[in-house]
C-alpha cells in the first residue's frame, strides 16, 4: 500500500478487501463469485499473502494447496532476510535517512504480504527513525489503510487521534485534507453519519485520497450521508448546487435522480431511484452493516418532508404521490409514528393523516426543565457524599 495514490488508482489491498466482502454476500450470484474467487487467488499469489491464504482456505473460500503455501512462506522468509541485511548495511555504512528508508521498505513489504502484526510493529520502528511530521503522517496513513483492510475500528480510531496530535506540531494542508476523508469514512462505517457528512463536504473540492476509492464513489458517500443529516436549505446549498458534485453525480447510476427528485418533491421518481440505489448500498462493505438503518432514515426524511406541507392529507393522496398502495403507506407510517419518527396521527375511519408538529419553543422549554431536574438531582447526590 502506498500512503498516497494516483488519480483513479485505488490501493490493490482495498480492492481485494472489497472482493472478499462480495464473496461473503448471499446477494451476489454464484457465477459472479467464481470470477471473484479467481481474482482473489490471483491477488494472493501475486503478493505472497500466505497468512490470508491460510485463513481463507480454513474458511473454505479457497482450496488449500500446501505446496503453494510453503512456497509463499519460503519467499517471505527469504525477502525478510534481504531487508534485514539492507537495514544492517545502512546502519553500518550509510546515513540516518537511508536507515529510515530501509526500515520503511520492510514495513511496506509486510503490508503487501498481509502480515498485519509484523507490519504494525515495523511501522513503529520506522516511526522511531522519522523526524519530519509529514513523514510521520504518511506512516499513520499506512496504519489507517491496514485498519480499513481488516475493518479494525479500534486501530483506525487510535490512528486518527494520533494524526490529529501530529497536526498540532505542524503538517501540510494536503495531508490534513486527506485525513478528513479517512476520518469521514471511519465515521460513516461506524454510523456517525452527521460527522461523516461534515468531513466529506469539507473535502469535496480538495479530494486527493484516490488510494481509498475513486472520486465518484466519494460523491456517492457524500450524497447518501448528506440526505439523512442535512436540512433542506443546507442540502440545496452544499450538495444539490455544488459544482464539484454536479460534475460527477451522473456517473453513479440513480444518484442524481435520488438527490434531485427528493429536493424537487417528485416522490414517485424518488422511490424509483431509491430502489435502484439499494443494491449498491447493500453491496458496499462500509455501508452494508447499516443498510436497514439507512433505509429507515431515508424514508423518515422523505415522509417528513411530504407531511410538512400539510395540516391534514388523505392517505390516498399520499399513496398516489409516492406511487404505492394505501395499505403500504398505512403500514409504513404506523411503524414510523409508533417509533416517534413522524409527528402525525392516522384517522383510519376517515382515511386521513393529521400532522401534529411539535412546537420548537415548547420542546426547548421542556428539555431545559428536564436537564435542570437532572442537574439538581446530581447536586443533591453530590452534597450527600460530601456530608458523609
Amino acid at each position: 500500500m502506498d500512503g498516497g495514490g494516483e488519480e483513479g488508482k485505488q490501493q490493490p489491498q482495498l480492492v481485494l478487501a472489497h472482493k472478499l466482502f462480495l464473496l461473503s454476500q448471499p446477494d451476489v450470484d454464484d457465477l459472479a463469485k467464481v470470477g471473484l474467487r479467481d481474482d482473489v487467488l490471483a491477488a494472493v499469489k501475486s503478493d505472497d499473502m500466505a497468512a490470508l491464504y491460510e485463513s481463507l482456505a480454513a474458511e473454505g473460500v479457497l482450496e488449500m494447496d500446501a505446496a503453494l503455501l510453503a512456497e509463499m512462506r519460503g519467499r517471505i522468509e527469504e525477502e525478510t532476510k534481504k531487508f534485514d541485511e539492507k537495514i544492517a548495511d545502512a546502519e553500518e555504512n550509510l546515513g540516518e535517512s537511508e536507515v529510515r528508508e530501509a526500515h520503511l521498505a520492510k514495513s511496506l513489504y509486510f503490508i503487501r504480504v498481509g502480515e498485519k502484526e509484523k507490519a504494525l510493529e515495523q511501522l513503529k520502528v520506522t516511526e522511531g527513525k522519522t523526524v519530519a511530521v509529514g513523514q510521520k503522517m504518511d506512516l499513520v496513513f499506512y496504519t489507517l489503510q491496514i485498519g480499513l483492510f481488516h475493518m479494525d475500528f479500534d486501530l483506525i480510531s487510535k490512528s486518527v487521534d494520533k494524526a490529529k496530535i501530529l497536526f498540532e506540531e505542524g503538517g501540510d494542508w494536503e495531508r490534513k485534507n486527506r485525513l478528513k476523508v479517512y476520518e469521514g469514512l471511519y465515521c460513516m462505517a461506524t454510523r456517525n453519519f452527521k460527522k461523516a457528512t461534515s468531513l466529506f463536504l469539507d473535502s469535496v473540492s480538495t479530494f486527493t485520497t484516490y488510494e481509498l476509492f475513486p472520486y465518484d464513489t466519494f460523491i456517492f458517500y457524500t450524497v447518501l450521508t448528506s440526505v439523512i443529516t442535512l436540512d433542506r436549505v443546507s442540502l440545496k446549498q452544499k450538495v444539490v448546487d455544488a459544482p464539484e458534485i454536479l460534475a460527477v453525480i451522473g456517473k453513479v447510476p440513480h444518484l442524481s435522480e435520488f438527490l434531485n427528485s427528493l429536493y424537487d418533491c417528485q416522490y414517485k421518481s424518488f422511490f424509483v431511484a431509491f430502489s435502484g440505489l439499494t443494491e449498491q448500498i447493500k453491496l458496499d462493505r462500509y455501508l452494508q452493516p447499516h443498510f436497514r438503518y439507512f433505509m429507515r432514515e431515508v424514508r423518515t426524511v422523505v415522509y417528513s418532508q411530504f407531511l410538512e406541507s400539510y395540516k391534514s392529507v388523505t392517505m390516498e393522496a399520499m399513496a398516489a404521490s409516492f406511487g404505492v398502495t394505501v395499505d403500504f403507506i398505512d403500514q409504513e407510517l404506523s411503524r414510523f409514528i409508533a417509533a416517534g419518527k413522524l409527528h402525525c396521527k392516522i384517522d383510519k375511519v376517515a382515511g386521513v393523516l393529521e400532522t401534529n408538529r411539535p412546537d420548537a419553543r415548547n420542546a426547548f422549554y421542556q428539555s431545559t426543565i428536564k436537564q435542570g431536574d437532572f442537574l439538581l438531582n446530581r447536586i443533591q447526590k453530590l452534597s450527600r457524599v460530601i456530608d458523609l
